[in-house]
């Protein structure tokens, strides 16, 4: 990568099945094949259907949201661009450089917990080692044309798909009796889901996970980060805003109540995936190992998207100045590798201080990155309310709008209240609470660089629209 291709520009090489599974990608992980067991234990059968259910609504306000603005601005920024437009710079700066650290920081734990999958198979080689294979393999996907990226997306998220639907029929099957258990007890049934075991830690419970499970849907935004390199915007992105949103909350909320069913809620933890606990308990051969498989390919695939997010926010940034201007240069194939690599290294520190900086730095980095997908779809919400406003404030019809969310103002000023409702949650619960003081201390820090560093360059912040 030379400056001499400088003036190349990102493509819009993403088909609409790309920005389907782009997102599905992003959603579909660790929050749903491992969290999940937390979910279960912490909140009750009822209550985590409950929990999931709340969070996919949230999802959906959001989605519309960035809709409305990715169809009507569709740049690489996405949301930074459209908060640095309708909000302010200040705020575009911050959430730029809040979802950066945050994405690049969960790149970084994909790599060990996929080398820990491993462990399964390979118990005698190091994690680290496999660590490092997926470091290379995440790098050169990313380091491919736009389109390859894509495709290699698609089949990765497919998987996980397939494999979920697979996993309800079974479940299904196995509640009812169809496929005993290997253990000879009686089928499940509903049992579960019923008596005593509703909400076994009191309802409470179920707000104090409410962050881990809106943490399982956060990655859908990575749609609008893509809209800058999507063919036909303006009809794709409606398109995976309708596909995506039912489709994922399908998944989970069945899943879950599959799995609710099937495991006791008292055994459902963080040691093992709980979908790999149901396999286990069925007896199917080998089902538990490609159960570990898949779960293998869906933290791939997050990392996967959350590197390529991570980077084209930091290569946006550049081009207006709020990141170094060195960053902004693409090499032949149209791909920000000065960005990639930055992202990439940082996310291997992050990795490094979860061994040698567990308790100081590593706990700020984690704190940061649990609360900048909340304060992101806060973001989208309240530029998407400030863009409508502005639209029809300067003479904009409705009708010409080639994507518009429902039922304005009530869906972003609904979706503000209900993310801002997230972190009283978090204040009420002891152990989240220092979350709280890292993550709106480093936010405060952001706004802290703008007004007082960076804001001295002047025009570096302009809010206008970058280009793609």
């Amino acid at each position: 990568m030379t400056d001499s291709v400088e003036k190349i520009q990102l493509t819009r090489a993403l088909k609409s099945r790309h920005i389907f599974m782009l997102s599905l990608g992003g959603v579909i992980g660790t929050g749903l094949f491992m969290g999940s067991g937390v979910t279960i234990n912490q909140g009750g059968p009822v209550g985590a259907i409950l929990a999931y259910l709340v969070a996919g609504l949230l999802m959906y306000l959001v989605m519309v949201c960035l809709g409305e603005l990715s169809v009507q601005m569709p740049v690489s920024g996405s949301f930074q661009a459209h908060a640095t437009k309708y909000i302010g710079p200040a705020t575009g700066f911050m959430i730029g450089w809040v979802y950066w650290m945050s994405w690049a920081t969960t790149v970084g734990l994909e790599f060990t917990a996929a080398g820990m999958l491993m462990t399964r198979w390979f118990p005698e080689v190091p994690i680290w080692y496999w660590s490092a294979l997926f470091v290379v393999v995440l790098f050169g996907l990313n380091a491919l044309a736009t389109r390859a990226f894509g495709e290699a997306e698609y089949w990765f998220s497919g998987i996980k798909v397939a494999t979920i639907l697979g996993f309800i029929v079974i479940g299904l099957l196995v509640i009812f009796g169809a496929i005993p258990l290997s253990s000879g007890a009686p089928a499940p049934m509903l049992n579960n889901l019923v008596g005593e075991s509703l909400f076994p830690h009191g309802l409470s419970a179920v707000f104090a996970v409410m962050m881990t499970v809106v943490y399982a849907f956060q990655g859908c935004e990575i749609m609008g980060v893509a809209a800058g390199e999507t063919e036909h915007p303006e009809k794709s992105i409606p398109r995976a805003v309708r596909n995506v949103v039912f489709r994922v909350l399908i998944f989970y909320v069945l899943a879950i109540a599959v799995l609710s069913a099937i495991v006791p809620h008292e055994q459902a933890g963080l040691m093992e995936s709980p979908f790999v606990q149901v396999f286990d308990m069925v007896g199917i051969p080998y089902a538990a190992d490609l159960m570990n498989f898949v779960i293998l390919t869906a933290i791939l695939s997050v990392g996967n998207s959350g590197l390529y997010a991570s980077t084209r926010i930091l290569w946006a940034m550049s081009k207006t100045g709020m990141a170094p201007k060195s960053l902004s240069p693409l090499s032949k194939r149209g791909v920000p590798l000065r960005a990639l690599s930055i992202t990439l290294c940082f996310a291997l520190i992050s990795l490094m201080t979860s061994f040698v900086a567990a308790d100081t730095l590593f706990m700020v980095l984690m704190a940061v990155s649990g609360m900048s997908g909340t304060v992101t779809w806060i973001v989208i919400a309240l530029a998407q309310y400030r863009f409508r406003k502005a639209w029809l404030r300067d003479g904009g019809q409705l009708q010409d709008l080639k994507y518009k969310a429902p039922l304005y103002p009530l869906v972003p000023l609904l979706c503000i209240t209900l993310c801002s409702s997230l972190f009283v949650f978090l204040a009420l619960d002891e152990t989240q609470r220092p979350s709280l003081y890292w993550g709106f201390g480093f936010i405060a820090l952001c706004y802290a660089a703008y007004f007082f560093v960076n804001r001295r360059r002047q025009g570096a912040f302009a809010p206008s629209t970058p280009g793609v």
